[in-house]
């Protein structure tokens, strides 16, 4: 994308607890850096003009609250291997905290994907991109937050579950941030529903 961006873009908003460690073994990881690459070639994770990334990938783990996720401030690399992802070990959407273990810390998006897995046990896999005529074209047609609500923060938590309970977002499976200018959401019971739900509305687009 070749305009600038004025917002807030990539930061971090909660108190991470980063713990260094070694990566995450990179069999489990495969699914999850194939469709990260993927939509780094499509151009729905990247880089800004002003250097700021963009975009993040989670896969959901063993245990039911642990997952992984791309790393903050990756978008520019074509290629993220396992260096390039952490693993989300605890976190409290109230507190506004979370913990992570790996060689990166976690995503400035990481509080909004452990928002979904808490609230929806069958979910596996969120996907988190821009792409700003995608966004405009989605933007109150699928579940959308609300615009003065901000990405990474309690709030947002919030906001994802009053869109599973109100809006239909189990159904569709995919949400626009209205206050998060070109960020699109989509998620599924694995990576390849994620991305196909993803994947078919930006068909759409073109």
């Amino acid at each position: 994308m070749s305009f600038d961006k004025t917002f807030d873009e990539g930061v971090i908003k909660y108190h991470c607890d980063w713990q260094t460690a070694e990566p995450l073994a990179e069999a489990p990881l495969t699914p999850l850096m194939q469709w990260r690459d993927r939509l780094y070639e499509l151009g729905l994770i990247g880089t800004y003009e002003n250097g700021i990334g963009y975009g993040n990938a989670s896969l959901r783990l063993d245990d039911a609250l642990e997952f992984a996720i791309s790393g903050t401030q990756t978008g520019h690399l074509p290629h993220l291997d396992a260096q390039g992802y952490t693993r989300v070990t605890a976190f409290d959407l109230e507190a506004n905290t979370l913990v992570c273990r790996g060689p990166i810390k976690a995503s400035s998006e990481s509080l909004t994907h452990a928002a979904i897995y808490r609230k929806r046990p069958e979910i596996r896999a969120i996907l988190h991109i821009h792409h700003p005529q995608f966004w405009k074209s989605l933007l109150y047609r699928v579940p959308t937050t609300r615009p003065e609500v901000p990405y990474g923060t309690p709030e947002m938590a919030k906001e994802m579950f009053r869109l599973f309970d109100e809006e239909g977002l189990d159904e569709a499976k995919i949400l626009v941030m209205a206050g998060h200018e070109d960020g699109v959401i989509s998620f599924g019971r694995d990576l390849d529903e994620a991305g196909e739900v993803l994947l078919r509305h930006f068909q759409d687009l073109n």
